[in-house]
């Protein structure tokens, strides 16, 4: 892994235009954020102040040291020098020309009127990105204890013809690696010239969890209970609301890539608030996926986005800490699928029966604690009363069984381990009628960069920080509501297994 996040680290100043031996400058203020909201897209020449634009590069290439310059050249001879000055000072008086020519109502004026505009340019972190470019930007949400920016890579491919901005966001959690590779594998393979919209692909959110193969920032807190954030809040918080500021508010959807936590591992699976017109019709756009509904935890970054207007949903997809090629190519399938729907690439696939939607789901906890055996498997279908598991106390040797509770399918599941009493074993799914949901509803082109562009979903909005405290209060069975920062940290976060 750490191989893995050298050849990231190398991405993520690609498009900085700052000078290495000047000043840093200035972590992220929540008024920049604020500002870099008022427009995801100008026209050219259109900005107030000039802005750096992003560099075109093949993001399917590797990134190669540049060779050591040598100490001196043939243009440090005086001769080089005298014919680069008299070079610079010919274009100097051709574009002198040029300007009077263009200031004339001669037939140069007229055709520089009757130009045809160029399409808008994406302004994104500070950066303009034209149409028709792949390029590398890095954010930098704030600075850690030693006073160091942690850049995290942003990969962004703008195609050359308008269309939706699609994110794809992955360890939020830093543990969870089955993202990582989804979100390579997917910007790696689109071709601006041919897309229309933009994609654009975090791949480690969670850059301090990276680091230290943990699912939790620094100081332990759970990123993913914080959204939106708050400029004035805790690290988490500051975090989130920079993130949530500079790049999900440019957005028209949201994909939230993740896996199961703490020796739990997911059947692929969509969660998504089935309710919301908007995210239904994401829902139905990935191809053969199970969909769970699911409202999402205050404070995750789906819940935060969709309560902004932007359709967000959870792509759910193997376990923490290991890399699952069946789980990658199911995500990246699925992905590919929905940028389809969405009109963003030409490819169609067909690729399976349609999955069942899950209105309903529920966990089944160990009774007494010991040595756990599965028997079933990822997607097996049980009956009530079948035997999911067996639980062994390895020093009595006394046998007791885990049986189902529900007719249903097994979503999700404990890996083969010791567990304690009481321990959430396997997550069975209850399939609903489709009579609950609402009628699906298109996505927007226009990303929703202002409260007031799209309808707010949850009036009664809260702080993240109130959200997480008043999480750690729930105390029932239901997945939804078992968050803590205290306590067995293998317990946390079970909302519909570990979002």
């Amino acid at each position: 892994m750490t191989a893995y996040l050298g050849h990231y680290s190398g991405l993520s100043h690609a498009a900085d235009p700052s000078p290495l031996d000047g000043p840093a400058s200035a972590s992220i203020s929540p008024d920049t954020a604020v500002a870099s909201d008022s427009s995801t897209k100008i026209s050219e020449g259109s900005a107030e102040k000039h802005l750096p634009k992003a560099q075109n590069v093949a993001l399917d290439q590797p990134i190669d040291e540049p060779p050591a310059e040598p100490a001196t050249t043939e243009a440090d001879t005086p001769d080089a020098k005298t014919a680069a000055a008299a070079t610079t000072q010919a274009k100097s008086k051709a574009a002198n020309q040029a300007s009077e020519a263009a200031q004339t109502d001669g037939p140069l004026a007229d055709s520089v009127q009757e130009a045809k505009p160029e399409e808008p340019h994406l302004v994104l972190l500070g950066t303009e990105v034209p149409p028709a470019t792949s390029t590398r930007l890095s954010w930098a949400p704030s600075q850690s204890f030693e006073g160091i920016y942690s850049a995290t890579p942003v990969l962004v491919v703008n195609g050359a013809k308008p269309g939706p901005t699609l994110c794809l966001t992955a360890a939020v959690h830093g543990d969870e690696l089955n993202g990582v590779e989804t979100v390579r594998r997917v910007l790696y393979n689109l071709d601006a010239n041919t897309l229309k919209g933009t994609v654009i692909g975090v791949p480690i959110v969670n850059l301090q969890g990276f680091h230290r193969s943990s699912r939790y920032l620094s100081d332990r807190r759970d990123l993913n209970r914080y959204f939106p954030g708050d400029p004035q809040g805790s690290s988490a918080s500051r975090i989130a609301y920079s993130f949530f500021h500079e790049l999900i508010k440019h957005c028209s959807a949201v994909v939230d890539l993740h896996t199961g936590s703490f020796y739990r591992t997911n059947l692929p699976q969509l969660r998504g608030d089935l309710l919301n017109p908007q995210v239904l019709k994401l829902t139905q756009s990935f191809g053969s996926t199970v969909v769970l509904h699911s409202e999402g935890t205050s404070g995750t970054l789906r819940r935060a986005a969709v309560d902004a207007g932007i359709p967000a949903v959870t792509l759910e997809a193997g376990a923490p800490m290991v890399l699952d090629e069946e789980s990658v190519s199911h995500s990246v399938k699925g992905i590919r699928t929905l940028l389809n729907h969405l009109g963003m690439v030409s490819k169609f696939r067909l690729w399976g029966d349609p999955e069942p939607v899950y209105y309903n789901s529920t966990w089944q906890r160990a009774p007494q604690g010991g040595i756990v055996f599965s028997k079933v498997s990822l997607g097996q279908v049980v009956r009530k009363g079948d035997t999911l598991a067996t639980v062994t106390n390895p020093i009595t040797n006394v046998r007791t069984k885990i049986r189902s509770s529900y007719n249903g399918r097994v979503l999700g599941m404990a890996l083969n381990q010791v567990v304690q009493p009481g321990f959430a074993t396997h997550h069975i799914g209850i399939e609903a009628s489709g009579d609950q949901f609402s009628k699906p509803q298109d996505v927007d082109i226009a990303p929703a960069n202002s409260a007031q562009e799209k309808p707010q979903h949850n009036a009664a909005t809260k702080t993240a920080e109130d959200a997480a405290l008043l999480a750690t209060q729930k105390h029932s069975d239901s997945p939804e509501s078992e968050d803590s920062q205290g306590g067995d940290p293998r317990e946390e976060s079970l909302e519909a297994d570990e979002e």
